[in-house]
């Protein structure tokens, strides 16, 4: 390893965003890589360094971030119990007191913000309230990064199901004809966090980098997926009744409510999504591209 280059923490380095960013590091020559996880002795090859660190027990952070000049941070708002405030500021002080010159911080669009109160999606604002204190921290360098609605959870915890009716598709509180979902291939954030790492000159002063590879409507996601020879169904339902159907839903349809109003991002971000694709040195993958090389297709009954 050289002397000369800069040592990043990555908290989360086992998770799909954290993962990602110490993938993409590993294969630049400027930085190594001190992989943060409650669990290392699981993970003794996921990086240069791997150390044990906890955002829910701050005592073992000051030896995480000691001699680092860069963090990523990201928080899991899913993890039962997760205080993801309390995490998050936790983080951000030990990171002063170690002297780290450059936090990158993995946020979300404010819908408490965007929409006047009118839409609650916690898992958005509460990320997005964590940006004043990242700032306030006054780092040589901050940079706040923006996951999109993963390609991948279209095979995850948004798999197309079984329907009554007997066809294989979505069930939705969401108008399918309304162009409003910010998408992307979640593997790829490393580029951009890499990027803004690399290039503080241009990315470390509190812009705001989405990852987006496409913007489409849902019955967009389905003809792409059907051209590809899919046979897939979408029903709109109404948001009361989908809050009624699992643990959860109303969670999911008031996210979807907010989507439809003002977009997964919110706002015009032409400007931002430039310049992301700028610091990640490359532009995203489409969906349709991704969709062909990971959404196989189910065999014929």
């Amino acid at each position: 390893m050289s002397n000369s280059q800069k040592l990043i923490a990555v908290v989360g380095a086992t998770g799909q965003q954290g993962g990602a960013v110490v993938r993409a590091l590993q294969t630049t020559n400027q930085f190594k890589v001190r992989a943060l996880t409650r669990n290392p002795n699981s993970h003794p090859q996921l990086a240069d360094e791997v150390v044990q660190a906890d955002l829910s027990r701050p005592e073992t952070l000051d030896a995480a971030f000691a001699h680092v000049h860069g963090v990523f941070l990201v928080t899991n708002s899913w993890e039962a119990g997760t205080d993801e405030y309390k995490q998050a500021l936790a983080a951000v002080r030990a990171a002063k007191d170690a002297g780290v010159q450059h936090f990158i911080w993995s946020t979300l669009p404010n819908v408490e913000t965007i929409s006047r109160g009118k839409f609650e999606v916690p898992h958005f604002t509460t990320k997005a309230t964590i940006e004043r204190a990242v700032t306030d921290a006054e780092f040589a360098y901050h940079t706040f990064v923006i996951a999109p609605f993963y390609f991948q959870n279209l095979r995850g915890a948004m798999a197309p199901q079984k329907q009554p009716d007997g066809t294989v598709g979505w069930t939705l509180p969401l108008d399918p004809e309304a162009r409003v979902i910010h998408m992307g291939d979640i593997t790829e954030l490393g580029r951009v966090v890499a990027g803004a790492f690399a290039q503080p000159q241009l990315a470390g002063h509190g812009e705001h980098l989405p990852l987006v590879g496409d913007f489409l409507s849902f019955n967009e996601i389905i003809a792409t997926l059907n051209r590809q020879g899919h046979n897939l169904s979408f029903k709109q339902v109404p948001k009361e009744l989908f809050a009624s159907f699992f643990p959860g839903a109303k969670d999911i349809a008031e996210m979807l409510a907010y989507f439809e109003a003002h977009t997964y991002l919110g706002a015009d971000s032409r400007d931002a999504l430039a310049l992301a694709n700028k610091v990640a040195g490359r532009q995203p993958t489409k969906f349709a591209a991704w969709a062909r090389a990971n959404m196989a297709i189910a065999a014929a009954a």
